[in-house]
Formats: structure tokens, sequence, C-alpha cells
């Protein structure tokens, strides 16, 4: 029993270092500074978005994702943003700030790029009070929590029209950083390679803005992501009515969907919320994942802007 557990350890630990390890937003259309920095200036005014996500509610330990940011535009060249964040699973944390630097250069009169650099920190953490391993003399259980604390970086490219479209890509944990998650000693022991790193990611991403007519807009969404040997592709289609009322769809390549619905009140405050269903064997186990996002907006502007 001893060696499957620490087998199960390892395994989890293992993929935990090498697969996709950035946390899962639905609602990437609307907070979409969250998957590219490079959107940071891109409209004339500052925003305050927070999302907060549970997925797979209904089963224990299931992870749960806390994201703030601030962003906008500085000067006629130059955005700003930061963002701190929190994704707890289990026992395990991953936890982090940045700050982020946009800057934006006509290619003609109408369309424009953008190249953001975000700089911060993350920290992963394992409360070993918080395992339960069913047996007090399990190894994995000696000394205290485990914390690693690493710089970390993103870089962003954004080509885009205002209010019409953008196409971007981004790459998140830039600096490939080096992490053990599990005590030195207890890897020795065991003979395993724990050793990982915060794999880089590779988000496309692009958005287009369809007026129907006076009231009706229509935005179809793609964000690709890679790491590795893995990747994940989400289609969306986002409906807004008069620049107040929003409902959509995402669909992820696995046959997960979101359902999508949110407003703004007096063109500052914006509420948002996803409701998603997995489609997996998971399903049986849990009612859904549900994901919340507040905004407010610090420079309403008269003129129409995409509603993000």
């Amino acid at each position: 029993m001893k060696k499957l557990r620490l087998l199960f350890v390892s395994i989890f630990m293992g993929s935990m270092l090498q697969a996709q390890q950035l946390p899962q937003l639905s609602q990437f259309m609307i907070n979409d500074f969250a998957v590219n920095p490079a959107i940071a200036g891109m409209n004339d005014y500052y925003q305050i978005k927070t999302s907060i996500r549970n997925q797979w509610v209904g089963i224990n330990d299931a992870p749960k994702t806390t994201l703030l940011s601030i962003y906008g535009r500085s000067s006629d060249n130059v955005g700003l943003g930061g963002s701190v964040f929190n994704d707890q699973v289990g026992p395990t944390s991953r936890s982090g700030a940045s700050m982020t630097y946009a800057y934006h250069l006509n290619v003609t009169p109408f369309v424009k790029v953008s190249m953001a650099l975000s700089g911060g920190f993350t920290q992963f953490k394992i409360d070993k009070q918080g395992w339960n391993t069913f047996h007090s003399d399990d190894p994995l259980m000696d000394g205290a929590e485990v914390v690693n604390l690493v710089p970390d970086a993103t870089f962003g490219f954004n080509i885009y029209e205002e209010d019409k479209w953008y196409l971007g890509f981004s790459v998140p944990q830039l600096l490939n950083s080096k992490l053990t998650l599990i005590d030195e000693d207890f890897v020795n022991n065991l003979s395993l390679d724990m050793d990982g790193s915060l794999s880089r990611h590779i988000y496309v991403m692009g958005l287009y803005n369809l007026n129907l007519g006076h009231y009706w807009d229509l935005q179809p969404t793609v964000l690709y992501k890679t790491v590795s040997d893995q990747s994940q592709v989400d289609i969306g289609l986002k409906t807004i009515y008069n620049d107040k009322f929003w409902m959509g769809m995402d669909y992820r390549n696995n046959g997960d969907l979101s359902a999508l619905l949110g407003f703004t009140i007096q063109d500052k405050f914006l509420i948002g919320y996803s409701y998603d269903i997995a489609n997996s064997d998971i399903n049986q186990f849990t009612s859904g994942s549900h994901e919340f996002m507040f905004g407010i907006t610090f420079r309403p502007s008269t003129e129409k802007q995409i509603m993000r």
C-alpha cells in the first residue's frame, strides 16, 4: 500500500509539473488581459476585472481560481497593467503577481500593433496538513510545508483595429523557471526525479466584432493553447445587445460546453457569469463549473468600444 501511495504521489506531481499548469477561464474573451498582456492600452480607459472560478462543484479539492487585474492606456503609445492570482487544487496552491508594460505602434492609420512584457513572481505551495494520506506514517507527511518562489514573465503581441478586431499571441511562463515541489530527502530516498519547471505555454487568440445593426453586435472568438505535446482550442460566440447585455457559448475541442451571460450597469460596471458542462466521466460526480466576473471601467467613453 505504501508503494502504491508513493506511486500515486509521483504520478500526481509529475503530471502537475509537465501538463498544462495554468488555470482554465471560460470568460477569456471578456477578461482577455488574463490571456495576453498586450491587451493593455488597446482601449482608452482603465479597467479593474476579477474572475472567480469554482471548477467541478461537488468534488472535494477541485480547482478554485481567483484573479484580479487592472490595465489600461497610460499615454498614446503606452499601456500599463498588473495582476494578482491564486489557484488552489486540494493541498496545492499556485499564486503570484505581475506588472505589465505594453507599447503600441501605428502600422496604418487604422491598424496598430502592441507588444507587452509582464514580470513578477509565482509561488507554488504544498500544505501537508491539508493532504490526507490516511496513514500518519506516510513519508510524504514528514517535514514542513513545501514552498517554491520563482520569477515569472509573459510576452504578448497583438495586431488590431481598435473596436473592430484583434489577433495575437502570448507566451506565459516565458522564463521556464525551475522548481522542486517535494522535500529533497524524500525524493532522494525514492530515487524520484521530481524537479520540474514552469513550462512555456503558447496562446493564440483572435476576436472580431461584427455589427449587425443599430443595437446588435456579434463577436466570434478563438483561443488556441499549447504546451509540450498538449493543446486545446476554445471557440466562442458572444451576442451583444445595445452594449449593455450579452450572452453566448464557448466550445472546447474536448467536448466541454460553457454558457455565458452578462450585462453592464451605467456603462461602468460589468457583471458576467458562465456555467460549464464537462464532456467526460467526471460529469457524473459534479454539478458543473461556475465562473463569475466583475469589472469596473474608470474612463467611460461616448464612443462605442468593444465590450470586453
